[in-house]
């Protein structure tokens, strides 16, 4: 199985979001997966910083805009995932970018 690390080699709680571009825009139907460790029951979810969703499933359809994180018992709290219902939004590929790396951007309206 996968486990996703941080730099320090610890394992972190992993928010994916599908489609995979960030920002998410709601007109995109927009579901967000929490990865970590425990059972996916166990999963918290945050909106705009505030518990939300104590003891939820790991997956959620969002229908609000807002900034959602999750928590997962043993990997903690996910960064951030920021979903938005603007009209126009320049979007890049929702995962790790490094220095050198060709980016295809996306302006949507």
């Amino acid at each position: 199985a996968w486990c996703p690390l941080s730099p320090a080699g610890a394992q972190t709680t992993q928010l994916l979001v599908e489609p995979p571009w960030t920002p998410a825009v709601l007109w995109d139907q927009v579901t967000l997966t929490c990865q970590g460790s425990g059972t996916a029951g166990d999963t918290t979810w945050y909106m705009n910083r505030h518990r939300w969703w104590p003891q939820g499933p790991n997956h959620l359809n969002v229908t609000v805009s807002g900034t959602y994180e999750c928590d997962r018992p043993g990997t903690g709290r996910s960064l951030p995932v920021r979903v938005v219902n603007d009209w126009l939004v320049l979007q890049v590929p929702a995962r790790a970018l490094l220095e050198g790396d060709t980016v295809t951007l996306r302006c949507r309206g």
